[in-house]
């Protein structure tokens, strides 16, 4: 991603605004979507040809593709969202997402938007404690379309070297 967009003669600060508030409108949906257990919905937040990656910061700061989950295609999250909804069994919990710090990092002359957010994900097992589940940043790129934005990019690049085994949601 390009470095941080700053107050420039050439920048429309107001547009900046707007945007972040756009995407911010979308993190919400996004997270009460997640939160309320429908996954079979999550795909819809994509384009077509999209990128879906959750990845270590060594990894994504190394420019190495690997991730523990990797979706490039709408067909492979269909499938991951139809196997968690209605095939792989695990224990239940509780998910509740917190996205912050949304920052705009350029507005390309194509109209697609690159954005950095911080997240923080907990998690609630019956009978056991709330625990964070994973904190790190979202690195977004964003396209428009008749319905509003959608995401072409997302890597969730986690803070941790050690995550839990069980990692079965989208983040």
């Amino acid at each position: 991603m390009s470095s941080p967009v700053k107050a420039r003669a050439d920048v429309d600060l107001n547009l900046m605004r707007e945007v972040r508030q756009e995407v911010e409108e979308f993190n919400l949906e996004y997270c009460r979507v997640l939160d309320e257990g429908r996954i079979e919905e999550w795909p819809n937040f994509f384009t077509e040809d999209p990128l879906y990656r959750i990845t270590g910061r060594e990894n994504f700061d190394g420019g190495f593709p690997l991730g523990v989950m990797y979706c490039d295609s709408i067909g492979m999250m269909k499938d991951r969202a139809y196997a968690i909804a209605k095939t792989l069994v695990f224990s239940p919990r509780y998910l509740r997402h917190y996205i912050t710090n949304t920052r705009i990092v350029s507005i390309r002359d194509d109209h697609s938007i690159e954005s950095e957010a911080n997240y923080l994900v907990l998690q609630t097992q019956l009978g056991e404690p709330t625990i964070i589940f994973q904190s790190g940043r979202y690195v977004d790129r964003f396209i428009r379309s008749r319905n509003g934005l959608l995401l072409k990019e997302r890597h969730c690049v986690y803070d941790s070297t050690i995550i839990d085994t069980d990692l079965v949601f989208p983040v």
